[in-house]
Order: structure tokens, then sequence, then C-alpha cells
């Protein structure tokens, strides 16, 4: 218990000091307070459909944002992917409109994010409810619309 309080509050205090937008961070903040993940992108349909497939692990400060080109229905699922996974969809604006808590490994049944959703934010399972991530987190990334999003760089 005391190792994982030591790298949430390591997130917490990568992103309290975030000033601005780098490709491969996404910074989270709400009520809860701020946190920080270093991810990989998955811009393109290959990517996309790789995605988390085959690790076996994953660091906790660390996760996978899929960016789709404009707002459409998301469905995701776990097929070839070994680890347990929080999936947080996200709308344009980057506010998050639904989190689907610990995605079981391997499992097949699709887990539908819903509408006009131009993101979503993978993170180790479990982890969104660690810190308190909830509906309504917004995050900053270059990939928003700056001049729609509810956090810009």
């Amino acid at each position: 218990m005391k190792a994982l309080l030591g790298v949430v509050l390591a997130v917490f205090a990568q992103g309290a000091v975030a000033q601005s937008c780098d490709e491969n961070a996404v910074y989270l903040k709400g009520d809860w307070g701020q946190a920080r993940f270093s991810v990989e992108i998955a811009d393109d349909a290959d990517e996309r459909a790789r995605g988390l497939m085959h690790r076996t692990e994953m660091a906790s400060s660390a996760g996978m944002l899929f960016i789709y080109p404009h707002p459409q229905s998301l469905s995701f699922w776990m097929r070839n992917t070994l680890i347990e996974l929080d999936m947080l969809f996200i709308d344009p604006q980057g506010v998050v409109q639904h989190i689907h808590h610990r995605a079981q490994p391997l499992d097949e049944t699709p887990v539908f994010g819903g509408r006009d959703l131009t993101h979503v934010l993978e993170i180790n399972g479990g982890l969104s409810e660690k810190l308190g991530i909830d509906t309504g987190t917004v995050l900053k990334h270059s990939s928003f619309s700056q001049a729609e999003a509810a956090w810009p760089c």
C-alpha cells in the first residue's frame, strides 16, 4: 500500500507542475486533483487496432491515448489485451463522458463508451478509482482543438 501511495503522489506531483502540452503526456484535473500520464499515441487505424495488445505490464504513470479525427460513437474490447484497463471516453472538448472500470483481459465483449467522442485514454485497471478520476474530469493534450478545449494548452 505504501508503494502505491508513492506512485499516486508522484503522478499528482507531475501533474501539478505541468504548464504546457507535450504530445507524449496527457494532463487530467477535476475536483479530485490533478494527474499526468505519459502516453503512447494511437491516431491511425493500425495503431488503434493494435492498442495495448500482448503487453504483460504497463507503468502506473503510463497509458495509451486513442485519437479519432471526428466525433463518433466508440466501442472498445480487450481482444489479446493481457492487462486490466480503465477506459476513459472523452468528448472533443476534452471532458471525460464515461469511464469503464477494470476491463477484463481477453474479454471480447464490446464496451460502449458513448456518442460524439474523439478520444479514449486507457490506463491501468483500478487507477481511476484510486485517484478519484470521474466523469467531468478534463484533459489537456495538444490533439484537442485548442479553440474548443475545456482546458487548452
